[in-house]
């Protein structure tokens, strides 16, 4: 208790500070007398989920709410109560943690259903209830050593389900790795303390190659000139865990148990960095993930690699700037705990920049679907909780329907399904499920099976499969008809006749891809949904295309914005509906031609392009540049051959930081002989940065060729 007063003196003061003592005092005299299951006053509790709060660096409304946030719940203050001490933000903060526990229930299943479906709108309604709560989680699975075994098991297992996925999703690492591993600690009490006991085992050790890396890296830095941070982190036990299980390995077999963080001023700098990584050690193919370019969902951004020493030894290596630090420490709470250093709208402000919209809208739309469905869709992309009737939580993917609602269920429940109630309205079968519906599946026992048209519109990958499985089992001739019909109704729609297409060469070229037995199996396939008609007439037509072959069509432009009027002519007029094709990615000084397309006006290739072989002389225009106006940017894709994917990476890297450049993407692979290749586009104004930039790119060590891609 001492130390949450200890932090209100060292980092509030003035109004603020006063506001957050008077906080203090009001709940320690609220809740006098009351005791945990530790038999400690129960005061303890709020002061804990207030400091967690206040080292996360959440705003004095929100410390004041964390220390208040039970009182209603289980003292006599009362709501008015709160608004006349502290104010309307700060009861609305502190109701909206009371409500999830209000309501008298008639079953602990019904219970925890609308506890969940609460707690997600009060976190639409304002952001900061479910940090708050998130702390009071965190607290109360640091003392679950007091309560039973089941009511520790079912706690931990609720947290991990539920708890641990939201502050993923809000980006606050910190809350989420600790509540990773104290749920870990309950569920498998084992696994965890093999963990602790064998990892602290080889603790000196693991220092002291960590201690190595960091020097080696320091030293990378000191020869490029760039200020930065090096330090090494211990991988959380849940994630060791969850490594050895899902890839059926032992502790042994688990190198990357420490991980190293790069921390540097700007973008270019991770860039270059990485690059002389890839230079020093070898890169392990795979293990290279670019999350500044393509930033997880929660904001997330760094660089990612895993790389060998020369010894023998892999080890992760994590670069990211200072804001992109603080962003995946704190997630969304960095808004709050930084937003006081700077008067200028940062880069961490900006992508913080739909959270703040958010709550700035909560006041006028308080329950409205909009606000809903934008948080909804901002905190869970990638998982749909939706309840039985019961108040079982049922995990779906995204966008899911009742359908695939039913097959979670049972396969017989979606084999039998007829109908479908979503918070007791009958709704179509092809109806979105959202957050929080409770769902009922109507079934009869006449049902004679699953529409395929089902598998239109379903999400989840084991009802699909439950689906082609019944088909598959139960009406194989009816199958095959239907396969047959639907393939030939599908080429007759694209001009060809099945008899043309499919012979005995073709089939066979067809099942050594798709692995068919006979055509009727072929057919079968179609008919139940194993395979799309797609998959099999798109060979039949490559495959009759090759025998009697038809002319090229050029390929699908890649548009790089606006283009400045004039920057183009075709036939020496200008102002025309002009874009650039990605085959290519013509730049000023390269010559070109205009493809006259349907509908998209003219696409400029440049003339070597291999895509306008074969093309409708009448359809190929002049083309010509002309000044460009604005400093227009344009996108040029260069090929780079190597010896390893460090030395192009680090080639590249070098060469574009030097020519003070932008890489817009980079992607690497390695080809049948073993070289790496790497794909870079870069954002560059003329033909001569392109070739500059290859000779620079060229004179690295361990650069086989570059070449500009077509």
């Amino acid at each position: 208790m001492e130390a949450i007063l200890m932090k209100i003196y060292e980092y509030y003061s003035g109004d603020e500070r006063n506001m957050l003592l008077h906080a203090y005092d009001y709940a320690k005299a609220a809740h006098a007398n009351q005791k945990r299951a530790s038999g400690e006053p129960y005061f303890i509790h709020p002061c804990a989920v207030a400091e967690i709060l206040v080292d996360l660096g959440l705003d004095p409304a929100t410390i004041a709410a964390a220390l208040l946030h039970d009182v209603i719940e289980d003292t006599p203050v009362t709501e008015d109560d709160i608004r006349r001490e502290f104010g309307e933000e700060v009861l609305s903060l502190v109701s909206g943690v009371t409500k999830l526990d209000k309501i008298v229930f008639k079953s602990q299943e019904e219970e925890e259903a609308e506890n969940f479906r609460k707690l997600f709108i009060a976190m639409a309604k304002d952001i900061r209830v479910i940090i708050i709560k998130l702390a009071d989680r965190l607290h109360n699975m640091r003392s679950l050593n007091f309560l039973s075994k089941e009511r520790q098991q079912r706690m931990a297992r609720e947290t991990l389900d539920i708890y641990t996925p939201i502050a993923g999703r809000l980006g606050i690492s910190q809350v989420k790795c600790e509540l990773e591993d104290l749920c870990l600690k309950y569920l498998d009490p084992e696994a965890f303390e093999y963990l602790v006991e064998n990892i602290h085992q080889k603790l000196e050790e693991r220092n002291r190659f960590v201690d190595y890396v960091v020097e080696e890296i320091r030293k990378i830095l000191v020869e490029c000139n760039i200020h930065g941070e090096v330090f090494g982190r211990p991988k959380h036990f849940y994630s060791i865990y969850k490594k050895m299980t899902t890839k059926n390995k032992t502790l042994d077999q688990i190198y990357d148990l420490t991980a190293v963080r790069v921390i540097v001023g700007t973008v270019d700098e991770c860039y270059e960095v990485f690059g002389k990584i890839h230079k020093e050690w070898k890169p392990v193919p795979g293990r290279i993930k670019d999350y500044i370019a393509t930033p997880k969902p929660n904001l997330y951004q760094s660089l990612h690699t895993t790389v060998v020493t020369n010894f023998g030894q892999p080890f992760e290596i994590q670069i990211r700037t200072e804001e992109m630090h603080r962003t995946a420490e704190y997630g969304i709470a960095a808004h709050w705990k930084y937003k006081e250093q700077t008067t200028e709208e940062t880069t961490l402000d900006q992508r913080i920049s739909w959270i703040r919209e958010m709550m700035e809208l909560q006041g006028g739309l308080k329950d409205s679907k909009e606000f809903m469905d934008t948080v909804k869709g901002s905190l869970f992309s990638s998982e749909l909780l939706v309840f039985t009737p019961q108040g079982k939580v049922i995990s779906l993917p995204n966008d899911a329907t009742p359908v695939d609602f039913a097959y979670a269920i049972h396969s017989e429940v979606g084999n039998h399904c007829t109908g479908a109630k979503v918070n007791g309205k009958i709704v179509p079968l092809n109806s979105t499920l959202e957050l929080g519906d409770v769902v009922e599946i109507i079934t009869s026992p006449n049902s004679k099976g699953p529409s395929r048209d089902w598998l239109k519109f379903i999400k989840s990958t084991s009802a699909k499969a439950k689906i082609k499985s019944f088909y598959k089992r139960e009406m194989k001739d009816e199958n095959i008809r239907l396969g047959r019909d639907m393939l030939e109704d599908a080429a007759k729609r694209k001009g060809y006749a099945l008899s043309d297409i499919l012979t005995e060469e073709s089939f066979k070229k067809v099942s050594e891809k798709l692995a068919f037995n006979s055509q009727d199996e072929m057919f079968a396939s179609i008919g139940y949904g194993a395979v799309t008609i797609n998959q099999v007439l798109y060979k039949l037509i490559d495959f009759f295309r090759k025998e009697m072959p038809q002319p090229l069509v050029t390929a699908e432009p890649t548009y790089h914005g606006r283009l400045a009027k004039g920057t183009v002519t075709i036939n020496g007029q200008t102002g025309l509906l002009v874009s650039f094709a990605g085959c290519c990615s013509p730049v000023p000084g390269d010559e070109i031609v205009g493809f006259v397309t349907r509908g998209r006006g003219v696409v400029v290739h440049r003339r070597d392009c291999p895509n306008l072989k074969g093309a409708d002389p009448a359809r190929l225009q002049a083309a010509a540049w002309v000044a460009e106006e604005g400093g227009v940017r344009f996108k040029a894709a260069i090929v780079v051959t190597a010896d390893d994917q460090g030395a192009a990476i680090g080639a590249i890297s070098a060469s574009v930081a030097e020519m003070h450049l932008e890489i817009t993407s980079i992607n690497g692979r390695y080809d049948k002989n073993g070289s790496a290749i790497v794909d870079v586009t870069v954002s560059l104004t003329n033909r001569q940065d392109v070739e500059v930039l290859i000779k620079k790119i060229m004179g690295h060590q361990k650069i086989i060729d570059v070449r500009r891609a077509s």
